[in-house]
């Protein structure tokens, strides 16, 4: 009778939470556009006809233009070549998920010190008043008010149990907080994988243009020769290097935000096992 009655607690856990529900469109939207985005800063601004001497009007796509005007130093980057436009786009991928996560982490944390939150809910067990522990989920919201609330509604439900064993009912509580754990930790270190991913791809992508940069320029000095080839050899380099300042700035910023992240997700997972911990040894103290 009461391996029935351990089966049917269990499946009751199972259903009490529910799977979120989250699009993941953004994750393949967001870098399309952004380098597409790119593309038309690069295009239409950067290498706007009003920025040159001698704008290229028969190529579309990308035109060759020659003469930079002096007032438009920002559009040298446009003779940096075509990898500009997709470091550009690199460039507002990560701040998009910078802006994503930073929101989506946000919200996980709450509405409050997860610190602060746990030993209110420790105060309230400790009075055996889980109600109100379960008001204060209520207010904190987020990742660890879902998963300690979860764990809470187990809680109540085992305390009015009296078949299962108080290890059977530790039992029930830790894994209503793991389902629910399951459940809450891929919503916080979703998108990640893009700017790790980056910061490894915009370096390359800057070496990459830097050197096809650098072919142009020695290819046009050994056609050419003489002191005017050796001023546009430099010339290409200056223009070529633009390359790998996009690159390393983009990688740097997206290193930068990922480390970041990766210490709050950290904080929210600590509060979590924090949270499960509390329940757990809270219920075998105050229910034996």
């Amino acid at each position: 009778m009461a391996d029935v009655k351990t089966t049917t607690t269990a499946v009751k856990n199972q259903t009490s939470v529910q799977p979120k529900k989250s699009s993941n469109s953004i994750s393949w939207i967001a870098p399309l556009a952004c380098i597409i985005l790119g593309y038309v800063i690069w295009r239409f601004i950067l290498g706007a006809e009003s920025n040159f001497t001698n704008p290229d009007k028969a190529n579309w796509f990308w035109p060759d233009h020659k003469g930079l005007k002096p007032t438009a130093s920002m559009a040298k980057m446009y003779e940096g070549g075509i990898i500009v436009p997709i470091l550009i786009g690199c460039f507002l991928t990560v701040l998009t998920f910078v802006i994503e996560r930073f929101l989506t982490v946000g919200r996980a944390r709450g509405t409050g010190s997860i610190g602060e939150f746990i030993r209110k809910v420790q105060f309230h067990l400790a009075n055996k008043d889980v109600d109100k522990a379960i008001v204060e989920c209520d207010k904190q919201k987020g990742s660890v008010g879902n998963v300690m609330k979860s764990g809470l509604l187990t809680y109540k439900e085992m305390i009015t149990n009296h078949e299962l064993s108080t290890e059977q009912k530790v039992l029930n509580i830790q894994k209503s907080v793991e389902e629910t754990t399951a459940l809450e930790l891929p919503m916080l270190e979703k998108n990640l994988v893009f700017l790790s991913t980056i910061a490894s791809v915009a370096t390359l992508l800057g070496l990459l243009g830097t050197v096809i940069g650098m072919i142009k320029s020695f290819s046009a000095l050994g056609d050419e020769g003489g002191g005017e080839a050796a001023r546009e050899l430099s010339k290409g380099i200056s223009e070529a290097l633009f390359n790998t300042a996009l690159g390393i700035g983009t990688s740097a910023v997206a290193i930068i935000f990922y480390n970041m992240f990766t210490t709050k997700i950290d904080s929210v997972t600590f509060g979590i096992d924090e949270s499960g911990f509390t329940l757990t040894q809270s219920f075998a103290a105050n229910y034996k």
